[in-house]
């Protein structure tokens, strides 16, 4: 029996840690989490939905940031599962890294479906730099948020057409999405591709855009959202709708 009134979240990483820093994302994702009120537990690998255990079953969100790891088709299913019932699933940079092992996407249709992107490469600019996100403010997961520069890796996604994107990057072939939302069944869905590594989450504006995500997709009345995850200051003397106290 869940013994909490408020949303809780799981952060999940797995993977390799070659090109990404699991543990620091472990650490810092679950400080940013609970920035928004939201206890946060710390799990490690996907191979969990299945029959969950209480750790798992009783989360209301969770947050991945994984780095290529072996997803099996039923476990993809047993979360998409999850999710369509109602969980909140918030997707970190490169936990869409699908359909590069043997099956090509099809192996990973099932979590393609469920996220609603794979990454495709770091395009021709370099991997990595700092760049400006211009933000889609009319979602509650962008709503608190202005336009803001980050250095972070660069990601170029395939994504499903149907999703909401909530912030953009300029490339030269055009926008590239760095944040989306979707519903699934009942549930709800963020992805970001920004937060590869401890510049990004330290980043005052990737912390917000990720608190409001999991406040979403925990189902946070709108109304609420600001109360819930502004109450961080942004540096420089500033906070969300205006200068701090």
């Amino acid at each position: 029996m869940k013994l909490r009134a408020v949303p809780s979240a799981l952060v999940l990483v797995d993977g390799t840690d070659l090109h990404h820093d699991l543990i620091g994302a472990a650490l810092a994702l679950q400080e940013i989490v609970t920035e928004a009120g939201v206890p946060a537990a710390r799990g490690v690998g996907v191979n969990r939905f299945i029959d969950p255990m209480p750790a798992t079953a009783e989360a209301d969100v969770y947050v991945l940031y994984l780095s290529g790891p072996r997803f099996d088709a039923p476990q993809q299913r047993a979360l998409s599962d999850l999710v369509h019932a109602g969980k909140g699933l918030v997707v970190v940079h490169a936990s869409n890294l699908f359909g590069l092992g043997p099956g090509g996407p099809e192996a990973d249709r099932t979590a393609i479906d469920l996220v609603g992107s794979r990454y495709l490469s770091h395009g021709d600019a370099g991997s990595e730099g700092r760049f400006d996100v211009r933000v889609h403010p009319g979602h509650p997961v962008t709503r608190h948020l202005g336009d803001f520069a980050i250095d972070d890796e660069y990601y170029l996604i395939d994504r499903d057409d149907r999703v909401d994107v909530l912030a953009e990057r300029d490339t030269p072939r055009g926008p590239e999405p760095v944040a989306y939302a979707r519903t699934h069944g009942a549930g709800r869905v963020c992805y970001t591709a920004l937060g590869h590594d401890s510049r990004a989450w330290g980043n005052p504006w990737f912390r917000q855009l990720l608190r409001q995500s999991v406040l979403w997709t925990a189902g946070v009345p709108d109304e609420d959202i600001a109360s819930w995850s502004t109450r961080w200051p942004l540096g420089n003397g500033r906070t969300i709708g205006g200068p701090a106290a």
